[in-house]
């Protein structure tokens, strides 16, 4: 792992999964250690890319104003640690924000990016 991947990754441990909302369809579910064993694809490139992003799993702001487009019924969770700090993030395609925040993080979801 090169110096950019560990910059802030070293307590970085995330499981992640990503489903079909109304569907029986399998979830699938990933690991991502970014100074350990990973099963999502590419771990050193969504390390780095995770390290470049101030805040990846903050919520949309209340009160703001989202355009209405549905874009999809995938839904991911995403738990563990991030810079050592605890995460509990669920992510969604119900309207333009939460399609805007699902983006900023997609190379977490191979499945359903």
């Amino acid at each position: 792992m090169n110096e950019t991947s560990r910059i802030g990754a070293g307590t970085t441990r995330l499981e992640i999964s990503v489903s079909i909302r109304g569907s029986e369809s399998l979830t699938r579910v990933w690991t991502l250690g970014c100074t350990g064993k990973s099963t999502l694809p590419d771990p050193e490139r969504a390390c780095r890319r995770l390290s470049a992003l101030k805040d990846p799993f903050a919520p949309v702001p209340e009160g703001v104003a989202c355009t209405q487009v549905y874009g999809g019924p995938q839904v991911a969770d995403v738990r563990g640690t991030f810079r050592g700090d605890p995460v509990s993030a669920k992510f969604s395609r119900e309207n333009g924000c939460e399609i805007a925040r699902w983006n900023r993080v997609r190379f977490l979801f191979p499945a359903g990016g």
